[in-house]
């Protein structure tokens, strides 16, 4: 673990696990999450337990049910496509404002960011390259120079943060969004609005078929 690296609390570590199961199916639609026997799950208090549920209902992965409690919705393949639809959409045009827009001497900042997302990949360190990714797409929201997109666009990012993490345990993934992210950063760096924006809205959709070869159930 590099000084950069935090440990992640207990609370992140149960929201993430949920959040994958969830998306993987092996937690299905309609469970309940049942604070106490998820304390015995993870050996902690209910307290981090009921944070992360909360979490989770904020990005939509839980709804909170009268006389119920905290339970799995139904995530279909329509509804999923219809939500990346939207994010390919946003990312597209934070990429294409980032090549119209991006500030002098910000250059070497945005090929930094390439660089750690491949160092990850080459280390083969999927949750790794997840922050790396992560930070490379916010870099790109800043770099557009519109707060409001930034936000927005973050927003939607946060609903689709797990079945995005999901995607990197496909086979080929991680070196495969290399590839795209490089096209993407060329695109920008040379001022490239139109290129940029379609390579971003097509690495989206590349992303939202390979949620499908994790979650089979999620196939568009």
């Amino acid at each position: 673990m590099t000084k950069r690296e935090k440990k992640p609390t207990s609370t992140e570590r149960i929201r993430i696990t949920l959040a994958d199961e969830i998306v993987r199916g092996q937690i299905g639609p309609g469970v309940v999450l049942d604070e106490a026997s998820l304390a015995l799950r993870f050996d902690v208090s209910r307290t981090p337990v009921r944070e992360a549920i909360r979490q989770l209902e904020a990005i939509g992965f839980v709804e909170a049910r009268p006389h119920r409690g905290a339970v799995v919705p139904l995530f279909t393949p329509d509804r999923l496509s219809e939500m990346f639809t939207v994010m390919a959409e946003m990312e597209a045009l934070c990429a294409r404002m980032a090549a119209e827009n991006l500030p002098a001497g910000c250059e070497d900042a945005l090929r930094a960011a390439h660089e750690a997302c491949r160092q990850r990949a080459e280390a083969e360190d999927v949750a790794g390259y997840y922050e790396a990714n992560a930070a490379f797409h916010e870099l790109i929201y800043s770099l557009g120079g519109n707060g409001f997109l930034a936000d927005v666009t973050r927003g939607v990012r946060n609903r689709l943060q797990p079945f995005r993490r999901a995607q990197f345990s496909s086979s080929g993934r991680l070196h495969k969004s290399i590839e795209e992210h490089a096209a993407i950063v060329e695109a920008i760096l040379s001022r490239d609005a139109d290129a940029a924006f379609q390579l971003a809205r097509d690495h989206i959709k590349v992303v939202r078929r390979s949620v499908g070869t994790v979650a089979p159930a999620l196939r568009d």
